[in-house]
């Protein structure tokens, strides 16, 4: 398969995956795909879609702001969304799981 080939697949097989709705893991997994070739060409798909202007961003601290009574959606409900696109939903600011996974991240 030469590089244009390869590159090719692989911007096919991302854009099914983005369809799918699926975690990365998941979508390699169903399509018997290797996970660390998956990665590899996200990254390399997310570096060449940044524009000079717009950079992807490193790796590092989130901002998090907390929304006033009137606005939160529940019952003190946060939802967490990790730079790989991967969503957490329904942490709660009591929970001793919150404070682990924080630590964790």
């Amino acid at each position: 398969m030469t590089t244009h080939q390869r590159e090719h697949y692989w911007h096919q097989q991302l854009t099914h995956w983005v369809d799918s709705g699926l975690s990365g893991a998941a979508f390699c997994k169903q399509h018997a795909l290797s996970y660390h070739q998956f990665t590899y060409w996200r990254r390399k798909r997310l570096d060449a879609e940044a524009t000079p202007g717009h950079p992807t961003a490193p790796a590092g601290f989130a901002r998090v702001a907390a929304l006033a009574p009137s606005q939160r959606p529940g019952a003190a409900e946060l939802t967490l969304t990790l730079p790989n696109g991967i969503t957490i939903t329904g942490l709660h600011t009591d929970n001793v799981v919150l404070g682990a996974l924080l630590r964790q991240l």
